[in-house]
């Protein structure tokens, strides 16, 4: 049986002090957007839980970070990140559903 990635961290919460599990690169983002908007992660987290997720606090986490950088990206970061422009990718998907 392989060993988990997901790496278990403290956190307060709005019910106080509490852990999560995340990968690896999800902490790293998460600490990338705590010091973007100069929050500490408790503050982040307890935030994030206000809002009301359905899916209980690890997923409403996981759910954020997925949209705090989707919002974020823009075609130039996509092409920065040599990931190539939008319409391309709608195009070869939408292709590919033809296709199939």
């Amino acid at each position: 049986m392989a060993a988990s990635r997901l790496v278990n961290r403290n956190v307060v919460a709005e019910r106080g002090r509490t852990s999560m599990r995340l990968e690896p690169e999800l902490w790293d983002m998460l600490s990338e957007i705590c010091e973007r908007e100069a929050q500490d992660m408790s503050t982040l987290v307890r935030q994030i839980e206000a809002a009301g997720h359905v899916g209980g606090r690890t997923s409403a986490v996981r759910v954020y970070i997925a949209n705090y950088f989707h919002t974020a990206s823009t075609e130039v970061g996509h092409a920065s990140a040599g990931h190539g422009p939008l319409l391309h990718r709608r195009v070869v998907r939408e292709m590919t559903r033809s296709a199939a």
